[in-house]
């Protein structure tokens, strides 16, 4: 089981609507159930994103860094981490 920073969650909670279209949690309990049951992941940089999505078969190639950080799956966390959650 992967452990989220309470930053992660709260982030998420704060964001998910970028995302979903309707809430998928309202706790950082449920934050927390959710990342874990879509297998949400932490990387360090837009490097490690950008070949986390290539390697989930997202065709990203064309995408700039801005794009890339745009993407509604990605979350970017105050600490310079990047949030990946795949709906």
């Amino acid at each position: 089981m992967y452990e989220y920073s309470q930053e992660c969650l709260e982030t998420f909670l704060k964001k998910q609507g970028q995302l979903f279209d309707e809430p998928v949690a309202e706790t950082l309990e449920e934050a927390e159930e959710f990342l874990e049951d879509c297998m949400a992941v932490v990387v360090d940089s837009l490097k490690e994103v950008r070949a986390y999505l290539e390697e989930s078969g997202m065709d990203v190639s064309g995408l700039s860094s801005r794009e890339l950080e745009e993407t509604p799956e990605v979350f970017a966390l105050e600490d310079g981490t990047y949030l990946i959650v795949e709906a």
